[in-house]
C-alpha cells in the first residue's frame, strides 16, 4: 500500500524509524551487558545516574506519588523519554542529516559516562552502551533508507503521444500540444511502500525485545547468587528472641507487629539489585583506628549471632505512612568490631559504604552503645532476602534508614562529620536522623464507613530506642481518650494499640492519634514534611458513621 502525500511523508515514518532503531539499540546493548558488564545495561546506569543527580523535593516526588514503586516508575519514564528523543532523532535524520545520528551518538555517550561513573564501574562498563548507539545508528540508517521512494513505471508522456497521433492525422504540428494538462518530463514517484516499511520497523522492533530478553536471560550471576542464598543455612543463633503474644492484637486490618518479609518497605538508590556472592563478599573496617579489620563472610558466620527485633522507617516516610517494618534480625553487634578496630578519640562518624557506592553517616556513640546495632545475615528467620541487603546489611535501632541502614555493606570508615559526608547529606539531608516519636491509625482507613455504637479503632506507634508509654486518640476536637496498648516486644520496635470508640454517632467524624514517649514526650501536632530530618504532625483520617 503506498503512501504519497500526509503527515506520514513528513514526520511519522521518520519518527517510527528513529524509536524502532532505539529501541533495537537498546536491546543489543543489554545482551552486551549479559557477556561484559552485567551492572551496566544502559537503562540502568542511566537510571541510576539520574538517581544520583535527582535533588530531594524530586526523590520526595517520587516516594509520595509511587512509594516502593519509584523505581519502577523512574524505569518507565526514562523510557518515554527515550522514546521521544529516538522519535526526535528519526526526523531530524531525515530532514538535516547527520543530526539524527548526533543525538544517538549523545545519548550513547551519556550512556557511557554512567557507566563509568558508577561504583567499582570496570573498563569494560562503557561497553553495552556504546554499542547500543552504534547498533542504533546502523538499524536508523537501514531503516530510513527504506523511505526514499521508488521510481514510477516508465510510460509514454504526452510529448511522445501527441506528435505522432498528429502525424497520422495530418493533424498540425501546433494542436498536437493543444491540451488542458501541461507536459510532464518526468514521472513523479510512486511513494513508500508503509506496510513494507513498518514490517522493517517492527523486526528491528521485535528484534531489540528479543536481545534484551535474552541479555536477561543469559545473567547467570544474579541467578547464581539467589541459588546460593536458598543454600544457606544460618547458624543457629546465640540468643534469641520470642514475641509475647500479647503483643499482637489480631484486628483486622491492623498492621502484624512483625512484618513479613515480602511485605517490608524497600526504598533504596539502587535501580538494579546487587548480585553479591557471599564467598566473594568481605567488610572492611578502617580510618580513624588502631587496627584496621577485614570479616569474611564465614568468619562473620563464625562469630556468635544473636536475634533482635527491630523497627526500620525511612526518613521519607510522611504522617501515618507505611514506609516502616518490623523484623526479627539477625547479625552480630558493630560494637565489638568496633571495640577489635579501636576508634580514634578524635572520630564521631562511621562512613559506611555499599557495594553499588551508597554511603551513610552514622554517629559512633549510636554505634558504641549497649543497643542491637547489628551487621545483619537473616530477616525473620532466613537469610536476608537480595533487595534487603544479602548477605549482609547495617540494621541500626532509632536512626532513620539513609543515616544507619546500609544494605549490601562492605566497608565501614571510622571518621569524623566535618571530614566526610555522606550520600543523602550531600544533597541537604541532615547529619544525623533520630527517628521521631509517632503513630498511625490503620483502622479505620481514610474515608472507610463503620457502624454507629461501637466501633474500634486501631494502629501503632513507635519511638525506638526510647519506648511507647501510651497512645491517645481524639475524636473531632474533643478531648483526648486514652487507647490500649499492645505488649511491646522492646523500646526498639512499634506497639500496636486499640481504642474502642463506644459513642459512634451518624455523620462524618475526624480521627486523631498521638503517642506519648516513655521520656515523656507528647507527641506534636506541628507539620513539618519530611527534609531535612523527617516528618511530624498527627495522622488524622475522616471516618463516615452509618
Amino acid at each position: 500500500m503506498p503512501e504519497t502525500s500526509g503527515p506520514a511523508r513528513g514526520w511519522v515514518l521518520p519518527a517510527v524509524a528513529g524509536v524502532a532503531s532505539v529501541a533495537f539499540g537498546v536491546g543489543v546493548g543489554q545482551l552486551v551487558a549479559a557477556f561484559v558488564a552485567p551492572a551496566s545495561s544502559p537503562l540502568v546506569v542511566v537510571g541510576s545516574l539520574l538517581i544520583d543527580l535527582a535533588p530531594p523535593w524530586a526523590k520526595d516526588a517520587a516516594i509520595a506519588l509511587f512509594g516502593t514503586g519509584d523505581k519502577a516508575a523512574l524505569l518507565v519514564g526514562i523510557g518515554l523519554v527515550l522514546l521521544a528523543v529516538a522519535g526526535a532523532a528519526g526526523v531530524l535524520e531525515a530532514r538535516r542529516p547527520p543530526w539524527g545520528m548526533v543525538v544517538v551518538g549523545a545519548v550513547g555517550v551519556v550512556g557511557a559516562v554512567a557507566a563509568a561513573s558508577r561504583a567499582n564501574a570496570s573498563m569494560l562498563a562503557i561497553v553495552p552502551s556504546a554499542v547500543a548507539a552504534i547498533a542504533a545508528m546502523l538499524a536508523l540508517t537501514f531503516l530510513l533508507r527504506r523511505l526514499a521512494p521508488a521510481p514510477a513505471p516508465d510510460t509514454l508522456s504526452r510529448r511522445t503521444i501527441e506528435p505522432t497521433r498528429a502525424a497520422e492525422t495530418g493533424a498540425s504540428r501546433e494542436s498536437s500540444f493543444d491540451s488542458a494538462t501541461p507536459p510532464t518530463a518526468t514521472p513523479p514517484p510512486t511513494g513508500v511502500d508503509r506496510r513494507r516499511f513498518l514490517g522493517w520497523a517492527g523486526g528491528a522492533v521485535a528484534l531489540g525485545a528479543l536481545a534484551a530478553l535474552g541479555g536477561y536471560a543469559l545473567q547467570a550471576g544474579a541467578r547464581a547468587v539467589t541459588a546460593v542464598r536458598e543454600a544457606i543455612t544460618l547458624p543457629k543463633a546465640a540468643s534469641t528472641v520470642t514475641v509475647p503474644a500479647g503483643a499482637e492484637l489480631g484486628i483486622d486490618g491492623l498492621a502484624p507487629v512483625v512484618t513479613p518479609n515480602a511485605e517490608f518497605y524497600r526504598i533504596d538508590t539502587a535501580l538494579a539489585v546487587p548480585a553479591v556472592d557471599p564467598a566473594d563478599w568481605s567488610l572492611r573496617i578502617h580510618g580513624l583506628v588502631d587496627r584496621e579489620i577485614t570479616l569474611t563472610w564465614d568468619e562473620l558466620l563464625a562469630l556468635p549471632l544473636d536475634e533482635s527485633v527491630t523497627t526500620l522507617a525511612c526518613v521519607s516516610n510522611e504522617v501515618g505512612g507505611g514506609l516502616i517494618g518490623n523484623a526479627v534480625w539477625l547479625g552480630y553487634p558493630i560494637r565489638e568490631l568496633l571495640a577489635e578496630a579501636g576508634p580514634s578519640a578524635d572520630a564521631d562518624m562511621v562512613l559506611s559504604r555499599s557495594i553499588d557506592g551508597f554511603t551513610a553517616s552514622t554517629p559512633l556513640e549510636v554505634l558504641q552503645d549497649d543497643r542491637d546495632a547489628i551487621l545483619a545475615v537473616g530477616m525473620n528467620g532466613e537469610p536476608l532476602p537480595a533487595e534487603h541487603g544479602f548477605p549482609v546489611r547495617m540494621v541500626v535501632p532509632g536512626l532513620y534508614g539513609y543515616v544507619s541502614a546500609t544494605k549490601w555493606v562492605v566497608d565501614l570508615e571510622v571518621t569524623r562529620f566535618d571530614a566526610a559526608s555522606a550520600y543523602w547529606t550531600d544533597r541537604g539531608w541532615s547529619e544525623r536522623g533520630p527517628i521521631k516519636l509517632s503513630s498511625r491509625i490503620d483502622v479505620p482507613r481514610q474515608g472507610q464507613s463503620v457502624s454507629p455504637g461501637s466501633a474500634m479503632l486501631a494502629g501503632v506507634a513507635w519511638h525506638q530506642h526510647v519506648g511507647i508509654a501510651g497512645v491517645q486518640v481524639q475524636i473531632d476536637d474533643g478531648e483526648w481518650r486514652d487507647a490500649e496498648l499492645a505488649t511491646a516486644i522492646n523500646d526498639d520496635t512499634w506497639v500496636q494499640w486499640k481504642y474502642e470508640w463506644a459513642d459512634a454517632s451518624a455523620g462524618s467524624h475526624t480521627v486523631r492519634v498521638r503517642a506519648l514517649g516513655a521520656d515523656g514526650e507528647v507527641q506534636t501536632a506541628k507539620r513539618q514534611g519530611v527534609v531535612p530530618d523527617g516528618a511530624t504532625g498527627l495522622d488524622e483520617v475522616t471516618v463516615e458513621v452509618r
